[in-house]
């Protein structure tokens, strides 16, 4: 994309978002949050694989 191409597609981003309902907004962005949320991972499996989180879960089972 261009310079100018990409401008004019920012403002139109810009103007739809400022044209919605601000209920709606908040909306959106709840949602966005809940969905990050469930597709986060645990911290061991994240950092360290799998291996670190199965010992982990087998330790609690005990």
């Amino acid at each position: 994309m261009a310079g100018n191409d990409y401008v004019k597609f920012m403002t139109e981003q810009v103007v739809k978002y400022l044209d919605q309902p601000k209920d709606e907004r908040k909306k959106q962005r709840q949602q966005k949050k809940e969905f990050k949320k469930q597709q986060k991972q645990p911290f061991l499996y994240r950092w360290f694989g799998v291996i670190p989180y199965a010992i982990i879960l087998l330790f609690k089972r005990k």
